[in-house]
């Protein structure tokens, strides 16, 4: 079904709602000092607009993740989302899956029930995350409890972040430390045993010494049976300042647990979801959990001379240890009465770490300026891996159960089959960078720079006794061009590339077959334009083709050996729009057109196939009304069209509308309460899946209250 007709409607549909629903669980993602705002510094009258506009809307004023140097939105040459603090609470907003939902030409996969899995411009990936601008790349379910805002950057992105990013990235830009005081407690409670607390705390100590701690914990159970989460973080961060102010350390500490129960959904029958209440677990949910800490630590360390140079120094060190354990739905049989049930145990630890040095150097000549950065990054990741089959009765690795009662409790013992993974990777990093935004009198602007990275990889094989290497130089360049005819909007046309090596996003793609292949290659061409109306709503538009080739494929005249002539194209086109209409009227949403197929058979699959989670068309919207100085309203619409569950192009999820709705209170003494109900009119669907046989039922109505005060 496709959303075309609806495309106009997303700039002018108001209705009241949204929320952003359930999530995953205990202890809050990964550190960061945040000082992202790196070397470069900035107009006057850019830090006093981007005060401005976090005070007042949805709108970010500049940001300095996708150059390096903080430059406004409407001044860099790609798409890109911003989801900012204030609309995080206002939608309560909790997980990526809750974030992405307002990003044009994402979708949120279900990751087996353990991981946050988006699809970006047709691209699947668990690796693109990442915090202040640093690689957080284990499989995690992460929580928005110390972030300031979600950066979402569409197409390519190598040059600034490193290998992968083929379809874009997601970038948490976490809270700091700053001169105001911060004082505030949040309670909230809900439909299905919904509990959670969240507090910040933070303020100068001194003229240069500021701190800021924030800190969350939740115990909560989900509309599926069963099906329970929890999870904690904490997360202090410590900023001192030169009394000129212009060298700056930021260093901080996080820690972050989430357990909850592994759920992978419901299977299929036919070409459909099987029919069955939305809340039904196939499996055993008391078996079925995931247990997943992190364990981060940051420093950055700012200066900025007085004759225009900028040194930013930034560093991540972060421990990730998990464990989970699936007994999970496969196949229903022919005459749709039972359904094959499987299981595995699976653990995973990794030690990264990560240090970048940037150098940014501004100067003027003429009508032409110039903001040139070179900079380096150096790291180490670590990772263990030990993999184990489920035998139900010990016997058994797979057991039938009805599907009229497909809850199962028959007892499973946990081993090594021939093919589980039990290892050691060992990836060590090393790039080099250079760009320039270089401004040719006050209407034109071209941003070019490349990266060259060293990527080594070791895989030690604890089952063979075997050792795989695999060493690749990748070279990404970008370019971007930006017209302006007037101060606040802007037109752009941009080029990117990246690489994703042959180890895959997890480093577990490299056999003896994939050693010597080449890493796959990402190509972007990309237009667009962006009006900010009147320094107060953010208006973008954008057109863009994205290439995937080098992808593993079977031979013409030997399906046993592979080659590297697959290929996959992504094209659409995206809109958006956040900020304020109105003294009392906030909007953020978007469009997107988007159309991934296979175009040279791969591995996976034919050409000709589309490419599964994603759908043809996107409409987000929601709205914040201020109705009196005591009272607000929200409401949000979410609508998607079809889009298939596995590459195979087998199984259909439906399209659906959903309708979410918000109520805001002032009351006296610093309180204020909120009201989110999530899905208002208890519409039934299909929000994402992992396969044809691990789909995920969206959540009926859901209400959330929450009272926060501030003192």
């Amino acid at each position: 079904m496709r959303l075309g007709f609806l495309a106009p409607a997303a700039l002018t549909f108001v209705f009241p709602a949204f929320f952003a629903a359930q999530q995953p669980s205990p202890l809050p993602p990964p550190v960061s000092s945040g000082d992202s705002t790196s070397p470069a510094p900035a107009l006057k009258t850019v830090r006093v607009e981007g005060r401005k506009l976090r005070a007042r809307s949805y709108l970010t004023g500049s940001t300095p993740s996708a150059t390096k140097i903080p430059l406004p939105p409407r001044d860099i040459p790609q798409a890109m989302t911003l989801i900012t603090g204030r609309q995080i609470a206002d939608q309560g907003m909790q997980s990526m899956a809750d974030v992405v939902r307002y990003v044009p030409g994402v979708t949120m996969g279900q990751g087996e029930g353990n991981r946050d899995q988006p699809t970006i411009r047709g691209n699947a990936t668990t690796a693109d995350f990442f915090v202040n601008g640093v690689r957080d790349d284990s499989q995690y379910f992460r929580d928005l409890y110390d972030v300031e805002r979600v950066e979402a950057l569409k197409g390519p992105n190598a040059m600034v972040f490193g290998r992968g990013g083929g379809g874009g990235v997601i970038n948490r830009v976490t809270k700091e430390p700053d001169e105001a005081a911060q004082r505030e407690i949040t309670l909230q409670a809900g439909s299905f045993g919904n509990r959670r607390i969240t507090a910040d705390f933070g303020g100068a100590v001194s003229e240069m010494l500021a701190g800021r701690t924030n800190m969350m914990h939740e115990r909560s159970h989900l509309f599926r049976d069963a099906v329970a989460l929890g999870r904690t973080g904490v997360h202090p961060v410590v900023s001192i300042r030169s009394r000129s102010g212009r060298t700056r350390a930021t260093t901080g500490f996080e820690y972050f647990r989430d357990h909850r129960t592994a759920d992978r959904g419901i299977p299929s029958f036919g070409t459909a979801p099987i029919s069955t209440d939305a809340s039904t677990f196939f499996g055993s949910p008391t078996d079925s959990y995931s247990d997943a800490r992190v364990r981060a630590a940051e420093a950055t360390v700012s200066h900025q001379s007085a004759a225009g140079l900028s040194l930013r120094s930034h560093t991540r060190l972060a421990a990730h240890d998990k464990v989970y354990q699936n007994i999970y739905p496969g196949s229903v049989t022919a005459d749709g009465a039972q359904v094959s049930i499987l299981a595995y145990n699976d653990a995973a630890a990794r030690r990264n770490v990560f240090s970048q040095l940037d150098m940014t150097f501004r100067a003027a000549r003429g009508i032409f300026s110039h903001a040139l950065l070179v900079g380096g990054e150096a790291g180490r990741q670590a990772s263990d891996n030990f993999r184990k089959t489920g035998f139900f009765n010990n016997v058994a690795t797979s057991v039938l159960a009805p599907v009229s009662r497909p809850t199962i409790s028959t007892p499973v013992t946990f081993r090594q089959s021939a093919t589980d993974a039990a290892n050691h990777v060992a990836a060590a990093v090393g790039s080099v960078y250079a760009q320039d935004v270089i401004g040719i009198g006050d209407r034109v602007q071209v941003i070019a720079g490349v990266r060259s990275e060293f990527f080594d990889l070791r895989l030690d094989n604890h089952r063979s006794g075997t050792t795989l290497r695999r060493r690749d130089r990748m070279v990404s360049p970008r370019v971007g061009l930006v017209a302006k005819p007037a101060p606040l909007a802007s037109l752009y046309a941009s080029f990117s590339v990246s690489h994703l090596p042959a180890s895959g996003d997890q480093f577990s793609s490299l056999t003896d077959l994939t050693k010597t292949l080449e890493p796959e290659r990402f190509t972007n061409h990309e237009i667009g334009a962006k009006w900010d109306v009147a320094d107060r709503v953010a208006l973008s538009a954008a057109a863009y083709r994205l290439d995937r080739t080098n992808t593993r494929a079977p031979a013409p005249d030997d399906p046993t050996r592979i080659v590297q002539t697959g290929r996959q194209r992504s094209t659409g086109y995206e809109l958006g729009v956040s900020g304020t209409v109105s003294g009392n009227w906030e909007i953020a949403g978007g469009y997107a057109s988007q159309r991934a197929i296979i175009t040279s058979t791969t591995a996976n699959a034919p050409a000709g196939a589309r490419v599964p989670l994603v759908p043809r068309a996107t409409l987000s919207l929601w709205n914040k009304f201020l109705v009196s100085p005591a009272v607000s309203i929200g409401g949000g619409l979410v609508r998607q069209s079809e889009m298939f569950a596995a590459i195979n192009n087998t199984v259909r999820l439906p399209a659906f509308t959903r309708l979410d709705g918000a109520l805001y209170l002032r009351l006296s003494g610093g309180l204020r309460a909120q009201v989110n109900i999530e899905n208002l009119f208890d519409a039934r669907y299909f929000a994402t899946a992992h396969s044809n046989n691990n789909i995920s039922p969206g959540s009926p109505r859901a209400v959330r209250a929450s009272l926060t005060t501030s003192f």
